[in-house]
């Protein structure tokens, strides 16, 4: 079975000045989560952007199943991407409800309206998030956190195959952001291909996800975390000294500093 998203020597920059990124070369596998990890302004957000035609790339090519992005319907890329920003910013008084079931346009008629199948699919998503009790209330009125299981929600009601994460637990309590983890989990484990941008290294251990990596020469680095996170890595990329260590009685490395 080939790759769901293939990446080929992707490079950005904005009017044509200063290169964002260059020579970025990956792929994702269906069940697989890739995390994209690097300091501030290196270029995270906008790589994902380019994943989800929401930017053009100055050069290389992005293929969904074997197919370039850029000669697919728009339609066609939105039934295979689901993207969950960072930030949402409500436009109407949807309900929560309604707002998730507007993750089915992709599969919807030009004039076709949401019927009960999709509403349906809506409330099963908010089921799998675990936020049944947000459905009836307006999405305008809900808290950042709650927008951002909210917006994962509809991405699952979407059905894409490849859900595309701008730090997905950048507003989320300690608790919510370990289960918005299990969520990814989960999902990697029904066969879909994850991307999310983070900046804690210690998600990537926590999800055994393969690290996709932009440091500070721009020179990418992509494979297993066992492979391509090191102390001397994680230290230079964030600035401060970072270990790895193997806890007991957990049975997994994690990615601490030693001290303030």
């Amino acid at each position: 079975m080939g790759a769901l998203l293939q990446v080929k020597d992707l490079g950005f920059s904005y009017n044509g000045s200063r290169q964002i990124f260059k020579d970025i070369s990956f792929e994702v596998q269906q069940g697989e989560i890739v995390c994209l990890l690097g300091p501030n302004g290196i270029g995270k957000t906008t790589l994902l952007n380019c994943l989800a035609r929401l930017r053009e790339p100055l050069q290389g090519s992005v293929l969904l199943n074997g197919e370039d992005m850029a000669d697919l319907p728009a339609r066609e890329v939105a039934r295979i991407i689901g993207y969950v920003p960072q930030t949402l910013i409500p436009s109407f008084d949807y309900t929560v409800l309604e707002y998730v079931v507007t993750g089915n346009a992709p599969w919807l008629g030009t004039f076709e309206k949401p019927g009960p199948e999709h509403y349906q699919r809506a409330e099963e998503a908010l089921q799998q998030m675990g936020i049944s009790h947000l459905a009836q209330k307006p999405y305008t009125r809900i808290s950042t956190g709650e927008l951002q299981q909210v917006s994962i929600a509809r991405a699952i009601a979407q059905k894409a195959r490849l859900i595309l994460m701008d730090e997905p637990t950048a507003h989320l309590d300690y608790g919510n952001q370990l289960k918005v983890l299990r969520l990814i989990k989960d999902l990697s484990a029904k066969g879909y291909g994850i991307v999310l941008t983070t900046h804690n290294p210690d998600q990537v251990l926590l999800l055994d996800a393969k690290a996709a990596i932009i440091d500070h020469q721009s020179i990418f680095h992509f494979g297993s975390w066992q492979d391509i996170l090191t102390e001397e890595l994680l230290s230079a990329m964030y600035g401060v000294p970072l270990r790895l260590i193997e806890v007991e009685g957990i049975d997994r490395m994690v990615s601490i500093a030693p001290s303030l």
